[in-house]
Protein backbone atom coordinates (compact mmCIF):
# COMPACT_ATOMS: atom_id res chain seq x y z
CA UNK A 1 0.00 0.00 0.00
CA UNK A 2 1.46 3.33 -1.04
CA UNK A 3 1.99 6.41 1.01
CA UNK A 4 -1.16 8.57 1.39
CA UNK A 5 -1.19 11.66 -0.83
CA UNK A 6 -1.70 13.90 2.22
CA UNK A 7 -0.59 13.35 5.81
CA UNK A 8 -1.22 15.08 9.11
CA UNK A 9 2.52 15.81 9.16
CA UNK A 10 2.19 17.83 5.94
CA UNK A 11 -0.45 20.05 7.56
CA UNK A 12 1.67 20.65 10.65
CA UNK A 13 4.82 21.33 8.64
CA UNK A 14 3.05 23.81 6.36
CA UNK A 15 0.93 25.71 8.87
CA UNK A 16 2.33 24.71 12.27
CA UNK A 17 5.18 27.25 12.71
CA UNK A 18 2.98 30.32 12.06
CA UNK A 19 0.14 28.95 14.18
CA UNK A 20 2.49 28.25 17.09
CA UNK A 21 3.47 31.92 17.12
CA UNK A 22 -0.19 32.99 17.13
CA UNK A 23 -0.96 30.60 19.99
CA UNK A 24 2.05 31.50 22.11
CA UNK A 25 1.16 30.75 25.71
CA UNK A 26 -2.07 28.93 24.78
CA UNK A 27 -0.58 25.53 23.89
CA UNK A 28 0.58 23.13 26.58
CA UNK A 29 4.07 21.63 26.60
CA UNK A 30 2.57 18.23 25.73
CA UNK A 31 0.80 19.69 22.69
CA UNK A 32 3.96 21.44 21.52
CA UNK A 33 5.89 18.17 21.85
CA UNK A 34 3.29 16.33 19.77
CA UNK A 35 3.45 18.99 17.06
CA UNK A 36 7.23 18.82 16.97
CA UNK A 37 7.28 15.01 16.89
CA UNK A 38 4.78 14.78 14.02
CA UNK A 39 6.59 17.47 12.00
CA UNK A 40 9.94 15.70 12.38
CA UNK A 41 8.68 12.12 11.95
CA UNK A 42 10.57 10.29 9.20
CA UNK A 43 12.64 13.30 8.23
CA UNK A 44 16.36 14.03 8.38
CA UNK A 45 15.81 15.76 11.74
CA UNK A 46 15.52 12.35 13.45
CA UNK A 47 18.34 10.70 11.54
CA UNK A 48 18.11 7.43 9.66
CA UNK A 49 19.98 4.95 7.48
CA UNK A 50 21.45 5.05 4.00
CA UNK A 51 20.59 1.71 2.35
CA UNK A 52 22.01 -0.22 -0.60
CA UNK A 53 20.57 -3.26 -2.37
CA UNK A 54 23.32 -5.64 -3.54
CA UNK A 55 20.87 -7.42 -5.86
CA UNK A 56 19.81 -4.46 -8.04
CA UNK A 57 22.06 -1.64 -6.77
CA UNK A 58 19.05 0.40 -5.68
CA UNK A 59 19.87 3.01 -3.02
CA UNK A 60 17.58 4.95 -0.71
CA UNK A 61 17.45 6.69 2.65
CA UNK A 62 15.16 5.50 5.43
CA UNK A 63 14.51 8.11 8.12
CA UNK A 64 13.58 7.26 11.70
CA UNK A 65 10.09 7.47 13.20
CA UNK A 66 9.16 9.74 16.10
CA UNK A 67 7.31 6.90 17.94
CA UNK A 68 4.95 9.41 19.50
CA UNK A 69 1.65 7.73 20.46
CA UNK A 70 -0.34 10.56 18.84
CA UNK A 71 1.40 10.25 15.47
CA UNK A 72 -0.73 8.56 12.77
CA UNK A 73 2.34 6.93 11.17
CA UNK A 74 3.89 5.35 14.26
CA UNK A 75 1.15 3.11 15.67
CA UNK A 76 1.13 0.01 13.45
CA UNK A 77 4.19 -1.64 14.97
CA UNK A 78 3.18 -0.77 18.53
CA UNK A 79 -0.30 -2.16 17.91
CA UNK A 80 1.05 -5.43 16.49
CA UNK A 81 3.42 -5.90 19.42
CA UNK A 82 0.56 -5.30 21.87
CA UNK A 83 -1.73 -7.72 20.01
CA UNK A 84 0.87 -10.49 20.04
CA UNK A 85 1.01 -10.19 23.81
CA UNK A 86 -2.81 -10.37 24.07
CA UNK A 87 -3.30 -13.56 22.05
CA UNK A 88 -2.69 -15.73 25.10
CA UNK A 89 -5.48 -13.91 27.00
CA UNK A 90 -8.32 -14.98 24.69
CA UNK A 91 -10.88 -17.53 25.86
CA UNK A 92 -13.10 -19.74 23.63
CA UNK A 93 -16.27 -17.78 24.45
CA UNK A 94 -18.34 -15.01 22.90
CA UNK A 95 -16.89 -11.54 23.33
CA UNK A 96 -18.95 -8.36 23.63
CA UNK A 97 -18.26 -4.73 22.80
CA UNK A 98 -19.65 -2.21 25.29
CA UNK A 99 -19.24 1.59 25.01
CA UNK A 100 -19.58 4.12 27.86
CA UNK A 101 -19.97 7.74 26.74
CA UNK A 102 -19.95 10.99 28.72
CA UNK A 103 -22.69 13.57 27.97
CA UNK A 104 -21.58 16.79 26.28
CA UNK A 105 -21.70 19.07 29.38
CA UNK A 106 -19.33 16.77 31.28
CA UNK A 107 -17.13 16.36 28.19
CA UNK A 108 -16.73 20.14 28.21
CA UNK A 109 -15.28 20.26 31.72
CA UNK A 110 -13.26 17.09 31.06
CA UNK A 111 -11.01 19.01 28.68
CA UNK A 112 -9.55 21.14 31.49
CA UNK A 113 -9.50 18.17 33.88
CA UNK A 114 -8.25 15.45 31.56
CA UNK A 115 -6.27 13.22 33.91
CA UNK A 116 -8.91 13.40 36.66
CA UNK A 117 -12.05 12.81 34.59
CA UNK A 118 -10.53 10.33 32.15
CA UNK A 119 -9.34 8.26 35.13
CA UNK A 120 -12.81 8.51 36.65
CA UNK A 121 -14.37 7.40 33.36
CA UNK A 122 -12.22 4.27 33.37
CA UNK A 123 -12.90 3.43 37.00
CA UNK A 124 -16.67 3.98 36.94
CA UNK A 125 -17.14 2.13 33.64
CA UNK A 126 -15.19 -0.86 34.98
CA UNK A 127 -17.02 -0.76 38.32
CA UNK A 128 -20.37 -0.66 36.51
CA UNK A 129 -19.54 -3.71 34.40
CA UNK A 130 -18.16 -5.74 37.31
CA UNK A 131 -21.01 -4.80 39.69
CA UNK A 132 -23.89 -5.61 37.33
CA UNK A 133 -22.21 -8.82 36.16
CA UNK A 134 -21.70 -9.94 39.77
CA UNK A 135 -25.38 -9.39 40.60
CA UNK A 136 -27.17 -12.80 40.74
CA UNK A 137 -30.18 -11.19 39.05
CA UNK A 138 -28.11 -10.71 35.92
CA UNK A 139 -25.05 -12.97 35.62
CA UNK A 140 -23.73 -13.64 39.10
CA UNK A 141 -20.11 -13.99 38.04
CA UNK A 142 -16.77 -12.23 38.18
CA UNK A 143 -15.97 -11.02 34.67
CA UNK A 144 -13.01 -9.33 33.04
CA UNK A 145 -12.79 -6.32 30.75
CA UNK A 146 -10.29 -4.49 28.57
CA UNK A 147 -11.14 -0.79 28.27
CA UNK A 148 -9.72 1.57 25.64
CA UNK A 149 -10.11 5.35 25.90
CA UNK A 150 -11.05 7.43 22.86
CA UNK A 151 -11.49 11.18 23.23
CA UNK A 152 -12.68 12.12 19.74
CA UNK A 153 -15.73 12.08 17.55
CA UNK A 154 -15.50 11.48 13.81
CA UNK A 155 -15.35 15.27 13.22
CA UNK A 156 -12.38 15.60 15.66
CA UNK A 157 -14.59 17.15 18.37
CA UNK A 158 -13.91 16.38 22.03
CA UNK A 159 -16.01 13.29 22.78
CA UNK A 160 -14.56 11.14 25.62
CA UNK A 161 -15.75 7.53 25.73
CA UNK A 162 -14.36 4.10 26.52
CA UNK A 163 -14.68 0.99 24.40
CA UNK A 164 -14.87 -2.21 26.44
CA UNK A 165 -14.14 -5.73 25.18
CA UNK A 166 -15.66 -8.25 27.60
CA UNK A 167 -15.77 -12.08 27.58
CA UNK A 168 -19.34 -13.36 27.61
CA UNK A 169 -19.24 -14.95 31.03
CA UNK A 170 -17.20 -15.23 34.18
CA UNK A 171 -16.18 -17.29 37.19
CA UNK A 172 -18.89 -18.02 39.76
CA UNK A 173 -18.71 -16.36 43.16
CA UNK A 174 -17.63 -19.64 44.80
CA UNK A 175 -14.88 -19.99 42.17
CA UNK A 176 -15.99 -23.49 41.15
CA UNK A 177 -17.57 -23.07 37.70
CA UNK A 178 -17.81 -20.89 34.62
CA UNK A 179 -21.08 -19.03 34.15
CA UNK A 180 -21.85 -18.11 30.55
CA UNK A 181 -24.25 -15.31 29.62
CA UNK A 182 -27.22 -15.90 27.33
CA UNK A 183 -26.16 -16.35 23.73
CA UNK A 184 -26.13 -12.98 21.98
CA UNK A 185 -26.90 -11.03 25.19
CA UNK A 186 -24.43 -9.85 27.81
CA UNK A 187 -25.99 -7.40 30.28
CA UNK A 188 -29.02 -5.05 30.12
CA UNK A 189 -27.83 -1.74 28.70
CA UNK A 190 -30.41 0.34 30.56
CA UNK A 191 -29.26 -1.02 33.92
CA UNK A 192 -25.64 -0.33 33.00
CA UNK A 193 -26.52 3.22 31.96
CA UNK A 194 -28.36 4.05 35.19
CA UNK A 195 -25.61 2.76 37.47
CA UNK A 196 -22.91 4.41 35.37
CA UNK A 197 -24.68 7.78 35.58
CA UNK A 198 -25.32 7.56 39.33
CA UNK A 199 -21.80 6.44 40.26
CA UNK A 200 -20.07 8.95 37.98
CA UNK A 201 -22.05 11.87 39.38
CA UNK A 202 -21.37 10.73 42.95
CA UNK A 203 -17.63 10.56 42.32
CA UNK A 204 -17.66 13.85 40.42
CA UNK A 205 -19.27 15.52 43.42
CA UNK A 206 -16.53 14.13 45.68
CA UNK A 207 -13.84 15.49 43.35
CA UNK A 208 -15.44 18.93 43.44
CA UNK A 209 -15.71 18.85 47.23
CA UNK A 210 -12.00 17.96 47.55
CA UNK A 211 -11.00 20.76 45.14
CA UNK A 212 -9.60 18.47 42.44
CA UNK A 213 -11.58 20.06 39.58
CA UNK A 214 -10.57 23.24 37.74
CA UNK A 215 -12.95 25.51 35.84
CA UNK A 216 -12.17 28.24 33.33
CA UNK A 217 -14.00 30.60 31.00
CA UNK A 218 -17.71 29.94 30.65
CA UNK A 219 -17.52 27.19 33.29
CA UNK A 220 -15.78 29.30 35.92
CA UNK A 221 -19.01 29.75 37.90
CA UNK A 222 -19.06 25.98 38.55
CA UNK A 223 -16.40 26.55 41.20
CA UNK A 224 -19.27 27.63 43.47
CA UNK A 225 -20.71 24.66 45.40
CA UNK A 226 -24.35 25.67 44.94
CA UNK A 227 -23.97 26.32 41.21
CA UNK A 228 -22.17 23.01 40.74
CA UNK A 229 -24.95 21.08 42.53
CA UNK A 230 -27.60 22.66 40.33
CA UNK A 231 -25.52 21.82 37.28
CA UNK A 232 -25.17 18.21 38.45
CA UNK A 233 -28.92 17.97 38.99
CA UNK A 234 -29.44 18.63 35.29
CA UNK A 235 -26.97 15.85 34.41
CA UNK A 236 -29.00 13.40 36.49
CA UNK A 237 -32.03 14.03 34.28
CA UNK A 238 -30.39 13.47 30.89
CA UNK A 239 -29.69 10.11 29.29
CA UNK A 240 -26.15 8.76 29.50
CA UNK A 241 -25.32 6.68 26.45
CA UNK A 242 -24.16 3.15 27.15
CA UNK A 243 -24.61 0.67 24.35
CA UNK A 244 -23.55 -2.87 23.49
CA UNK A 245 -22.81 -4.07 20.00
CA UNK A 246 -23.40 -7.56 18.66
CA UNK A 247 -20.97 -10.23 19.94
CA UNK A 248 -17.81 -10.78 17.95
CA UNK A 249 -17.61 -13.73 15.57
CA UNK A 250 -14.97 -15.59 17.56
CA UNK A 251 -11.66 -14.70 19.23
CA UNK A 252 -10.00 -13.90 15.89
CA UNK A 253 -12.55 -11.14 15.31
CA UNK A 254 -11.71 -9.74 18.76
CA UNK A 255 -8.07 -9.39 17.77
CA UNK A 256 -9.05 -7.79 14.46
CA UNK A 257 -11.20 -5.29 16.36
CA UNK A 258 -8.49 -4.53 18.90
CA UNK A 259 -5.97 -3.93 16.14
CA UNK A 260 -8.22 -1.12 14.85
CA UNK A 261 -9.01 0.47 18.21
CA UNK A 262 -6.18 0.11 20.71
CA UNK A 263 -3.61 2.35 19.05
CA UNK A 264 -5.90 4.55 16.99
CA UNK A 265 -5.27 8.31 16.93
CA UNK A 266 -7.73 11.15 16.43
CA UNK A 267 -7.58 10.92 12.63
CA UNK A 268 -5.69 8.63 10.28
CA UNK A 269 -3.91 9.85 7.16
CA UNK A 270 -6.30 7.78 5.04
CA UNK A 271 -9.21 10.03 6.00
CA UNK A 272 -7.51 13.17 4.68
CA UNK A 273 -8.75 14.32 1.27
CA UNK A 274 -6.95 17.53 0.37
CA UNK A 275 -5.25 20.68 1.61
CA UNK A 276 -5.59 23.86 -0.45
CA UNK A 277 -6.47 27.55 -0.11
CA UNK A 278 -9.96 26.64 1.16
CA UNK A 279 -8.58 24.59 4.07
CA UNK A 280 -8.09 20.95 5.05
CA UNK A 281 -10.75 18.49 3.86
CA UNK A 282 -11.29 15.08 5.43
CA UNK A 283 -13.89 12.32 5.47
CA UNK A 284 -16.10 11.88 8.53
CA UNK A 285 -19.14 9.88 9.54
CA UNK A 286 -22.32 11.58 10.79
CA UNK A 287 -23.80 9.00 13.19
CA UNK A 288 -27.07 10.95 13.43
CA UNK A 289 -27.82 10.04 9.80
CA UNK A 290 -28.65 6.55 8.52
CA UNK A 291 -27.58 5.07 5.23
CA UNK A 292 -24.96 6.16 2.75
CA UNK A 293 -25.50 9.85 3.39
CA UNK A 294 -23.82 9.54 6.79
CA UNK A 295 -20.43 9.52 5.04
CA UNK A 296 -19.50 13.16 4.43
CA UNK A 297 -16.57 15.45 3.77
CA UNK A 298 -15.71 18.34 6.09
CA UNK A 299 -13.40 21.29 5.35
CA UNK A 300 -11.73 23.19 8.18
CA UNK A 301 -9.25 26.04 8.23
CA UNK A 302 -5.76 24.59 8.90
CA UNK A 303 -5.66 26.38 12.27
CA UNK A 304 -8.97 24.83 13.31
CA UNK A 305 -7.88 21.39 12.10
CA UNK A 306 -4.70 21.57 14.19
CA UNK A 307 -6.63 22.88 17.20
CA UNK A 308 -9.08 19.97 17.02
CA UNK A 309 -6.29 17.43 16.54
CA UNK A 310 -4.44 18.71 19.61
CA UNK A 311 -7.60 18.53 21.74
CA UNK A 312 -6.85 14.83 22.02
CA UNK A 313 -3.31 14.95 23.36
CA UNK A 314 -3.35 12.84 26.52
CA UNK A 315 -1.70 13.84 29.80
CA UNK A 316 1.89 12.64 30.08
CA UNK A 317 2.07 9.07 31.34
CA UNK A 318 -1.68 8.47 31.10
CA UNK A 319 -2.52 4.86 30.15
CA UNK A 320 -5.28 4.67 27.56
CA UNK A 321 -5.62 0.84 27.66
CA UNK A 322 -6.53 -0.73 31.00
CA UNK A 323 -7.62 -4.17 32.22
CA UNK A 324 -10.04 -4.99 35.02
CA UNK A 325 -11.55 -7.96 36.85
CA UNK A 326 -10.27 -11.31 35.62
CA UNK A 327 -8.02 -9.51 33.14
CA UNK A 328 -6.43 -7.13 35.65
CA UNK A 329 -2.64 -7.25 35.49
CA UNK A 330 -2.47 -8.62 39.04
CA UNK A 331 -3.61 -12.24 38.91
CA UNK A 332 -4.39 -12.33 35.18
CA UNK A 333 -2.46 -15.53 34.45
CA UNK A 334 -3.96 -17.40 37.39
CA UNK A 335 -7.51 -16.24 36.58
CA UNK A 336 -7.23 -17.20 32.92
CA UNK A 337 -5.77 -20.60 33.84
CA UNK A 338 -8.75 -21.24 36.16
CA UNK A 339 -11.19 -20.12 33.46
CA UNK A 340 -9.62 -22.45 30.88
CA UNK A 341 -9.80 -25.34 33.35
CA UNK A 342 -13.52 -24.67 33.89
CA UNK A 343 -14.08 -24.42 30.14
CA UNK A 344 -12.08 -27.62 29.58
CA UNK A 345 -9.79 -25.76 27.21
CA UNK A 346 -6.07 -26.53 26.87
CA UNK A 347 -3.65 -23.68 27.57
CA UNK A 348 -2.67 -21.65 24.51
CA UNK A 349 0.44 -22.61 22.62
CA UNK A 350 3.30 -20.22 23.28
CA UNK A 351 3.63 -17.55 20.61
CA UNK A 352 6.79 -18.28 18.66
CA UNK A 353 9.21 -15.47 18.20
CA UNK A 354 9.41 -15.53 14.42
CA UNK A 355 12.33 -13.16 14.45
CA UNK A 356 14.37 -15.74 16.39
CA UNK A 357 13.40 -18.61 14.04
CA UNK A 358 13.53 -16.85 10.66
CA UNK A 359 15.37 -13.53 10.73
CA UNK A 360 13.29 -10.91 8.91
CA UNK A 361 15.30 -8.19 7.19
CA UNK A 362 14.77 -4.76 8.65
CA UNK A 363 14.88 -3.13 5.23
CA UNK A 364 13.52 -4.65 2.02
CA UNK A 365 14.22 -3.32 -1.44
CA UNK A 366 11.14 -1.84 -3.12
CA UNK A 367 12.44 -2.80 -6.55
CA UNK A 368 13.38 -6.47 -6.18
CA UNK A 369 12.39 -7.50 -2.64
CA UNK A 370 15.93 -8.37 -1.55
CA UNK A 371 17.45 -7.40 1.77
CA UNK A 372 18.96 -3.93 1.81
CA UNK A 373 22.25 -3.31 3.55
CA UNK A 374 22.87 -0.33 5.85
CA UNK A 375 25.86 1.50 4.42
CA UNK A 376 25.70 4.63 6.55
CA UNK A 377 23.99 5.76 9.73
CA UNK A 378 22.66 9.32 9.56
CA UNK A 379 22.79 10.96 12.97
CA UNK A 380 19.82 12.96 14.18
CA UNK A 381 20.10 16.70 14.53
CA UNK A 382 20.86 17.97 17.98
CA UNK A 383 17.72 19.44 19.60
CA UNK A 384 17.91 23.12 20.48
CA UNK A 385 18.08 23.44 24.25
CA UNK A 386 17.83 26.45 26.50
CA UNK A 387 20.93 27.29 28.53
CA UNK A 388 21.01 25.74 32.02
Amino acid sequence: MGRPALEVADIFRTHGPAWRKQQAGHLSLAQLKVMSAIEQCRTAALGGHALHCDACNHEEISYNSCRNRHCPKCQARAAQKWLDARQADLLPVEYYHVVFTLPEPISAIAYTNKATIYRLLFEVAAETLLTIAADPKHLGAQVGATLVLHTWGSALTHHPHVHGVVPGGGISRDGERWIACRRGFFLPVRVLSRLFRRRFIEELEKLHHSGQLQFFGEHENLSDVGTFKRWLAAQRKCEWVVYAKRPFAGPEAVLAYLSRYTHRVAISNRRLVSMDETGVSFRWKDYRVKGRTRHKTMTLAPEEFMRRFLLHVLPTGFHRIRHYGLLANVGRRENLARARHMLNTPPPEPVMNQAAVTPVPNFVCKCCGATMRVVEIIMRRQPIRAPP
